[in-house]
């Protein structure tokens, strides 16, 4: 419990295994960082860039790798200007060409020209990231169309495992490790058959923090390449084999929807004018963030090795934007009157703007409302709720409704709330609000409420 007796994650554990509440899946320390830091890029560079294409056959010639003013300081500082956590280069793409000097291939950047043959692009990126306080992130690609080993299982897992023992053992600390299913046929016309586990005792043993997303048991593909997520959007799945949060046959498996800035992945001059709009962003936003998943941004570098500045400036609009409708939440201080509420857990713990208190209503009940009072009337069109997902993610309806004088008027309802569900309501004018959680699969623990207007 913390000073002001407001129920807190840390002092609310014997809370949360009441019986009313049993223990179900909670996200792992990892998990809850990657879960609150909402935004993630993706940095699709590689032989591609200079070929214009996005899936190479990996008969390039490594002599076409060359930018002529990399700087990796450049796309690390955007993403932190942007509010990204995490930066994902693409180490390796279908193509096999490999943007640090593997020992165990030689196409790579060590047969490029570039840097004279001794670059290392991961080598930048990683510390560009480590300046720019982000996590580094590594994508390397499983489909290997230049490996002649690819589709000699054994071989090429062998392979693919040395080629990950390399990246995740001389570049420091790494956040987030991104596999896709992208499979064909080797040379000998056999379908490579990937060792999964095999791939994932590499990084839990070399980067035991590291998440491993989407063909992997830490994070998972929300199933589309639009950046959106469903209405209804669980972090709580079926159990995955490997998953470090199950509990019976569930697991803790949050969603990440990925998107490019572009139509195309890679970078291509003929796309400088097709970047997404300020609505677009924005639409994608509320749409993943906003629906209890994390985004990933895809932000291709061009062929001078730096971020176009198209794609710098919508990010920066897009930034602005953003930064300017959550600037003021019109709940933040406001009186709370609840229903009931469980020992220590102060129904204005919602609105006190402190990321680890959460109200609950009493022991035995899973419904319950809330009603806020504002300091002063206001007039928002944005409606924030977040629960308290280091316990858990339990609600499964809600609703959100405004007094206008007279009566209640509906103004948003919804299925999952998770980490945070963003509604874009009509705007209302009014001095009170009230949130109704109707149905819960245990005790709900709802750590804010916010109202927002959205900047024009």
């Amino acid at each position: 419990m913390i000073g002001l007796g407001v129920a807190s994650v840390a002092g609310a554990a014997a809370a949360a295994r009441s019986e009313d509440a049993p223990p179900g899946p909670r996200p792992t320390r990892e998990q809850l960082a990657w879960q609150e830091g909402e935004l993630t890029m993706f940095c699709h560079f590689g032989m591609n860039t200079f070929t214009d294409r996005e899936w190479g056959d990996g008969a390039e010639d490594p002599r076409q790798f060359l930018p002529d003013r990399l700087d990796a300081h450049q796309w690390a500082e955007t993403a932190r200007e942007g509010g990204f956590k995490v930066l994902i280069v693409t180490a390796k793409h279908h193509d096999g060409f490999c943007l640090w000097p593997s020992k165990h291939t030689d196409h790579s950047v060590r047969s490029s020209p570039w840097r004279d043959g001794k670059g290392d692009v991961v080598r930048e990126v990683a510390d560009a990231c480590r300046a720019a306080g982000i996590q580094l992130g590594i994508y390397l690609s499983p489909w290997d169309r230049h490996e002649r080993t690819y589709g000699d299982s054994p071989a090429y897992n062998a392979y693919f495992r040395a080629q990950l023992d390399e990246l995740l053992t001389q570049y420091g600390p790494v956040g987030e490790v991104w596999f896709d299913g992208a499979c064909g046929e080797g040379p000998n016309g056999k379908r490579q058959e990937y060792d999964w586990p095999s791939f994932y005792e590499v990084v839990r043993r070399r980067q035991p923090k590291a998440l491993i997303a989407i063909c992997g048991p830490d994070v998972r593909w929300v199933g589309n390449e639009d950046g959106f997520a469903r209405e209804t959007e669980w972090s709580v799945q079926p159990a995955v084999a490997g998953s470090r949060s199950v509990v019976g046959d569930q697991c803790w498996y949050p969603a990440e929807c990925d998107v490019s800035i572009r139509p195309g992945w890679f970078w291509h001059a003929a796309e400088d004018a097709k970047v997404k709009t300020l609505d677009h962003l924005t639409d994608i936003y509320y749409r993943s963030v906003g629906r209890n998943s994390v985004l990933l941004l895809n932000v291709p570098p061009n062929r001078h090795g730096v971020f176009a500045d198209p794609d710098v400036a919508r990010l920066r609009e897009w930034r602005r934007r953003l930064d300017r409708t959550f600037a003021t939440d019109f709940a933040r201080g406001a009186r709370v009157a609840a229903s009931s509420a469980a020992s220590g857990c102060r129904p204005s713990a919602v609105t006190d703007g402190r990321p680890r208190t959460y109200w609950a209503p009493a022991e035995g009940q899973r419904a319950g409302w809330l009603e806020l009072t504002l300091r002063a009337p206001a007039t928002f069109d944005v409606v924030m709720l977040q629960e308290q997902i280091a316990l858990g993610q339990y609600i499964e309806e809600y609703a959100v409704e405004a007094w206008d004088g007279a009566g209640w008027r509906p103004m948003s309802r919804g299925t999952t709330i998770g980490h945070k569900k963003l509604d874009r309501v009509e705007p209302v004018t009014t001095p009170r609000v009230r949130v109704t959680i109707a149905k819960s699969r245990a005790r709900p623990h709802l750590r804010a409420v916010g109202l927002f207007k959205a900047a024009p």
